[in-house]
């Protein structure tokens, strides 16, 4: 156990995981933090999703001294969790180090092994194939089910469509996705329309189940498309919630050069207006 006085500790110009692995063991300690000593899995689960989000952040905008501080933020995650399953005996880091040391070399069995990959998607294809094995896996729909649900939605079923293409199982151009997504789309605004209906309180919750499925529908549809297309759905939603963020603030630094609040309660017509002159701005700064 290190001691949180010992100068030469704390002033020091570098660390290793050791010394991480040490610090976590202190600030769970009895004479360590109260807040860290607090936590439990459950607990810090949201750190890890966030913490991981936050770098993916980072390499979008390929920001490496940003990139660097947020693998770190990421590796204290792990290393908590594994000091928390050590002090309870479950297992601890060197564990955590030594299964995925395992598993890069049994998964690759073209490296290590007798089969053999020459392309990036052969190698694919060898992961799997060891992966299904090692689980014991017979079924496909087994690796469906072994993607997670905490994983975002758009995210979560791209995956599952890739899985599910892996044995031939997808459309063979873009053109049957989008085809299947207007499908959808007509048959959301089927149901939409039946709202407009009388209907009896369970007549409305059957509808409302309908309408859900139906969005679901062409949501999965829509990925389905976009991947067929060689686009990421997560990806591009996320650039395009940004884009909004930005071109909103552009909207309001509009507004308030022609001395107006947008929260003053303009009319959508006036918004709109902002809305168009801030994509005016924005395609006038990109042409200089």
């Amino acid at each position: 156990m290190i001691d949180p006085k010992d100068k030469e500790f704390q002033e020091r110009a570098s660390y290793d995981i050791g010394d991480l692995l040490a610090l976590l063991e202190f600030l769970r300690s009895e004479n360590g933090c109260p807040w860290d000593r607090a936590q439990d899995h459950a607990s810090i689960q949201e750190n890890m999703l966030e913490e991981a989000y936050e770098a993916v952040h980072a390499i979008q905008l390929q920001d490496d001294a940003d990139l660097c501080e947020e693998l770190g933020d990421v590796l204290l995650q792990v290393v908590f969790h594994a000091r928390i399953a050590e002090e309870r005996g479950a297992f601890n880091f060197s564990d955590v180090v030594t299964g995925i040391s395992k598993k890069l070399i049994s998964r690759h069995t073209h490296l290590f092994g007798d089969d053999s990959a020459m392309t990036a998607e052969e190698g694919l294809d060898t992961w799997t194939r060891n992966k299904k094995r090692e689980r014991n896996y017979d079924k496909t729909s087994q690796m469906l089910t072994d993607v997670p649900r905490s994983m975002p939605a758009l995210m979560r079923a791209a995956k599952l469509q890739k899985r599910a293409a892996r044995i031939g199982f997808d459309w063979p151009s873009p053109s049957g996705a989008r085809e299947k997504m207007v499908e959808e789309l007509a048959e959301l605004e089927a149901e939409l329309s039946r709202r407009e209906s009388s209907l009896s309180p369970q007549e409305d919750k059957e509808l409302e189940r309908a309408i859900q499925a139906e969005a679901g529908d062409l949501l999965f549809a829509l990925v389905n498309f976009l991947r067929l297309n060689q686009i990421e759905p997560e990806s591009a939603l996320t650039a395009c919630s940004e884009n909004f963020i930005r071109r909103f603030q552009t909207m309001e630094e509009l507004a308030a050069e022609a001395g107006i609040d947008l929260d003053s309660g303009l009319s959508l017509q006036a918004l709109d207006e902002f809305w168009d002159a801030a994509k005016r701005r924005e395609k006038e700064e990109k042409d200089r």
